[in-house]
């Protein structure tokens, strides 16, 4: 009967050694080059090679220091010597030369690296030198590209080399790393094995209804899409997460003047980074810091004090602390616990969604009793709304605090970085598209809708998960996703 996804669209079909048929593989008389490291000065700078050519081109512009040549059978090996420009027979830079035959290589090509001096006039020397030797340079993103065509990895691991070398906190790199060892790839295709088993069954009973074929079991079929939605479910939930690891979560710190949010920014930080005075109206515009909690890249944004009155400047940098709140991720709508309640700090935490706002109450020290306290948060309390009790001088309460705030972003679940995450919006979007399509035939069985209807509902769920992991795309589809990776990797 075929492939029972590939109805209303290309089959695909996956080779032996895992590379995609149907999609254009690399033209076998290529062979790209680029730099492969940052641009700018560095102790060392690789040039990498990749296709049917690399080693010979190589050859003819690497002579090793013992003079030995390359030897046909030569691979994992690392030679020192010098790249000579083969015209002139001028030195160009000294360098180590390392050999990668195919399959065993990043491409499942021929791949060849020249490690020479980091400074950008040896690297571009050495790129000029492989290009005139007949390499052409890669596209961004070509070598991975060819690293998918080639079987060696699908899609979403693609994607995760992306997220790696973007990774801008300890979590950021852990998922990253966990989805480039395929991870995230071995939940989606379990999810969609379960799903084309069901779906060729119901074809199954469809297509063969007069033939020795049991009727479709559609109580079998409604716990399996239930399944199927709870485990999708559970992988979109992470989605919170995710865009906090790609984007980092903007963290507005908001209050009147002197209620501590200077303070609160520096014990956080654990350093003086913020002006700290007693004079309202110290902090006049917003001071920006980059710091991690649990492995989740924090963006905190000091706020001026939010008051009415004040010189044309104060009211400048109050103009900015509202901008800011607005376009926060994660408010910490900072009061002071010492002082009487002021009907402007509850307008303050309430100007946003108590899900994405947490009351911190400041300068628990001074307080007389947990009773106090207690009563002094009540003012603030609202239904979804978190609260805590801080000191920013002495740092109690700093931990409950840092714990929230991965409670907020994780939308109440623990943050696992070691189960598979969705960290790109695009993965994000299809598990919503899949997600959607499993309910509506869930719908379908429960309202007999059509056996035919409640077929393309699942198939367009299975399709959706295939291309996250590559085994349902298109060509434009992969110039889209490899456009967006640097040259060279």
């Amino acid at each position: 009967m075929g492939d029972p996804t590939a109805r209303n669209g290309q089959e695909m079909k996956v080779g032996s050694h895992g590379e995609v048929d149907g999609l254009e593989k690399p033209d076998s008389d290529d062979t790209i080059v680029a730099i492969s490291t940052a641009v700018g000065p560095g102790a060392i700078g690789i040039v990498r090679l990749s296709g049917p050519q690399a080693i010979g081109i190589a050859g003819m512009d690497f002579v090793a220091a013992r003079g030995e040549p390359l030897r046909s059978d030569e691979t994992y090996r690392l030679l020192y010597g010098h790249v000579v420009d083969p015209r002139t027979g001028e030195v160009v830079d000294e360098a180590l030369l390392a050999v990668m035959r195919k399959p065993h290589s990043y491409t499942r090509e021929d791949v060849v690296e020249l490690h020479c001096h980091g400074g950008v006039a040896a690297q571009r020397a050495v790129l000029r030198l492989m290009v005139r030797s007949g390499a052409r340079l890669a596209e961004p993103g070509e070598f991975t590209r060819r690293a998918f065509v080639n079987g060696r990895i699908d899609l979403a691991q693609a994607e995760s080399v992306a997220a790696v070398v973007a990774a801008r906190s300890a979590g950021a790199l852990r998922v990253a790393v966990r989805q480039l060892d395929g991870g995230l790839s071995e939940r989606l295709r379990a999810v969609r094995r379960d799903m084309v088993s069901l779906l060729a069954h119901m074809e199954a009973g469809l297509d063969f209804v007069d033939d020795e074929v049991d009727d479709v079991d559609w109580e079998a079929v409604a716990d399996g899409l239930t399944k199927t939605r709870e485990s999708l479910l559970r992988l979109l939930r992470t989605a919170l997460v995710g865009r906090a690891l790609e984007h980092g979560v903007r963290t507005a710190i908001v209050g009147r003047p002197n209620v501590g949010k200077s303070s609160l920014l520096n014990a956080l930080l654990m350093r003086e980074r913020a002006i700290v005075s007693d004079i309202p109206g110290t902090t006049r515009d917003t001071v920006e810091e980059l710091l991690e909690i649990g492995g989740i890249p924090i963006h905190l944004v000091d706020t001026a004090g939010i008051r009415p009155g004040g010189d044309h400047v104060e009211q400048l940098g109050v103009a900015r602390s509202l901008k800011a709140l607005e376009s926060a991720d994660l408010v910490l709508a900072v009061v002071d616990l010492s002082a009487p309640g002021d009907e402007s700090d509850s307008q303050l935490a309430g100007a946003v969604a108590p899900e994405r706002t947490i009351v911190v109450g400041n300068k628990v020290d001074t307080v007389a009793t947990d009773a106090d306290v207690a009563r002094r948060l009540a003012a603030y309390e609202e239904k979804g709304r978190r609260m805590c009790a801080v000191s920013a001088l002495t740092g109690s309460g700093l931990d409950a605090l840092r714990h929230l705030i991965q409670e907020v972003i994780a939308g109440g679940e623990k943050v696992d970085f070691e189960e598979p995450v969705l960290a790109v919006e695009r993965q994000r979007a299809l598990v919503a598209e899949s997600v959607e399509s499993v309910e509506r035939a869930m719908a379908g069985v429960r309202g007999q809708r059509g056996d035919e209807l409640v077929c393309e509902d699942i198939r367009i769920a299975v399709q959706a998960l295939g291309r996250i992991t590559g085994e349902d795309l298109t060509p434009d589809l992969l110039d889209e996703i490899f456009s967006r990776f640097c040259i060279g990797k």
